[in-house]
């Protein structure tokens, strides 16, 4: 097997079929896949091997793509690395993850030429645009390579992407994810989110080097065009115009904090956006009032996919049918979860000891089964931590109602004990946004001498909006224990995120630890 054969089959069954578009650029499934063969035979003439890695560091565009389905063909391991990282971090990555080649745009040339000589494993570089000395032009290769180059053939369990976590809790950690994970992710897609076909145009906002990517693999293998926006950053704008101009009918994979961004946008009502009938997200939860907000404004097209790098973008699905806005309290309690398991995957919910505690109490969500990653890269101790009694163990806290669905509380390291009771933040933040004036709000637990932890919430308020401090807590006594009202609430006019749109609360945290070390004393 070879995950890079969807291509290859797509590719025989839809040859004239657009399969790209990028501006003014578009290329069929044949020439997308031609350009993927000959770039797989010239890794194979530079000496990269089956099981090889090698780091892609790009933005989004076609190129990408080539790239990535390049890879598997040729038996080698893709590390797609966030075009927006700082050099010392993608050279972390690129280090740990013993990349011997590395396919980057001409943008990233003075970065990589800054921390090159202290990578001795990697040897190849190729380069998108203009070429330094040191380095390989993309396009050279791909014109001398072998158009009918055959996929290797990969035993299942051979590696085929290394996913680097985000990093919010420390160092990146690479997940092995196998061609099978793969497979599994890519034969699941249009059985349970989407039933996908060549007439479904596909747009990709959010980075192709994580969820979008992923997703890459069965919309290529459904033959739907691929959209790639042509700006280097997310523009709401941009968004609505290709949308209407090409008749989009799917959004792939896009982060709660772009849908709120969409939706605060001015031009919304100003584009014709009624050939939507898919938009997926997921990274984080989505907040019950935005999520609201989303559904009056499009129709329920929303469905949201809960995984994680290292159960690639399968957990559990909150269907388009759940994303309603219904008239009776249970149903629209849903809306808060992350649906329900997905095919053959087992979820429990486990305490401390490991034992599944009874349906609504909380505990960390624990899953097994073929979509599960091999483990953290170089990383034993790691990985014997994650998988202990045989489950995998995401990190995440969580409850599953009688009616079977996943509700996402927190990641674990993240829940606040002050006074020796569990504080959840995002049971706090919900409450916060039931505020108009509120945009975005973070929870965090702050030390406390006395409690342990002290919560603070930290509120980006809406433009020429000013939530007060009364108002704040008179809804959290209105919707939640005394016990979990904040005893600090500060405003700031922006909130710090990675780039797949997630805040960063531990460098929140540090921020106003250092600049005020005593708060909570």
């Amino acid at each position: 097997m070879n995950i890079g054969s969807t291509l290859t089959q797509a590719a025989a069954a839809h040859p004239d079929h657009i399969a790209i578009i990028h501006g003014d650029k578009t290329l069929s499934y044949r020439a997308f896949n031609e350009r993927a063969n000959r770039l797989a035979s010239q890794f194979r003439a530079l000496g990269i091997r089956p099981g090889d890695r090698v780091g892609i560091l790009q933005r989004n565009g076609p190129e990408l793509l080539e790239t990535l389905f390049a890879t598997f063909k040729a038996g080698a391991v893709a590390v797609p690395i966030n075009a927006r990282s700082h050099p010392k971090e993608y050279a972390y990555i690129l280090e740990n993850s013993g990349c011997s080649a590395v396919v980057f745009q001409e943008d990233f040339v003075a970065g990589l030429d800054t921390v090159r000589h202290a990578l001795p494993d990697l040897c190849i570089f190729i380069a998108i645009g203009a070429a330094s000395t040191w380095s390989t032009p993309y396009e050279n290769l791909v014109a001398s390579g072998d158009p009918a180059d055959a996929d290797v053939d990969c035993a299942p369990h051979d590696l085929a992407w290394l996913f680097y976590t985000s990093g919010t809790t420390g160092k990146p950690k690479g997940a092995m994810n196998c061609h099978a994970n793969l497979q599994f992710m890519s034969d699941h897609y249009p059985r349970e989110v989407y039933q996908l076909g060549p007439h479904d145009v596909v747009l990709h906002p959010g980075p192709l080097t994580h969820g979008s990517g992923l997703w890459s693999i069965p919309i290529t293998a459904g033959a739907g065009t691929h959209l790639i926006p042509s700006g280097t950053s997310f523009d709401p704008d941009e968004i609505f115009r290709l949308i209407e101009k090409h008749r989009v009918t799917k959004i792939a994979f896009i982060a709660p904090t772009m849908i709120t961004m969409l939706l605060n946008a001015p031009t919304i009502d100003r584009h014709d956006l009624s050939s939507l009938r898919f938009l997926g997200y997921g990274g984080a939860p989505m907040y019950v009032e935005d999520l609201k907000r989303a559904i009056q404004q499009w129709g329920p097209i929303l469905c949201q996919v809960y995984g994680q790098g290292e159960s690639p973008m399968t957990i559990s699905l909150l269907k388009r049918e759940d994303h309603k806005l219904p008239g009776d309290p249970a149903a629209e309690r849903r809306l808060a979860s992350a649906g329900r398991v997905r095919e053959d995957i087992e979820l429990a919910i486990l305490d401390e000891a490991d034992h599944e505690v009874p349906e609504g109490e909380i505990g960390e969500i624990a899953i097994r089964g073929e979509i599960v990653m091999r483990g953290y890269w170089n990383m034993p101790e790691a990985t014997a931590e994650v998988f202990k009694g045989g489950w995998y163990h995401s990190g995440d806290l969580g409850m599953r109602d009688a009616d079977g669905y996943v509700f996402l509380l927190d990641r674990k390291k993240e829940m606040i004990i002050s006074g020796g009771a569990n504080v959840y933040p995002r049971e706090l933040e919900e409450v916060f946004l039931l505020h108009p004036g509120v945009l975005e709000v973070a929870v965090i637990g702050i030390p406390d001498r006395l409690w342990g932890e002290s919560v603070m919430a930290v509120v980006r308020p809406r433009p020429g909006a000013s939530p007060t401090e009364g108002e704040l807590l008179t809804l959290c006594r209105e919707h939640l224990a005394g016990y979990k009202k904040p005893r600090f609430i500060r405003y700031q006019d922006d909130l710090p995120k990675n780039s797949y749109g997630k805040i960063l609360k531990r460098e929140l945290k540090q921020s106003i630890l250092a600049e005020i070390p005593k708060v909570a004393t």
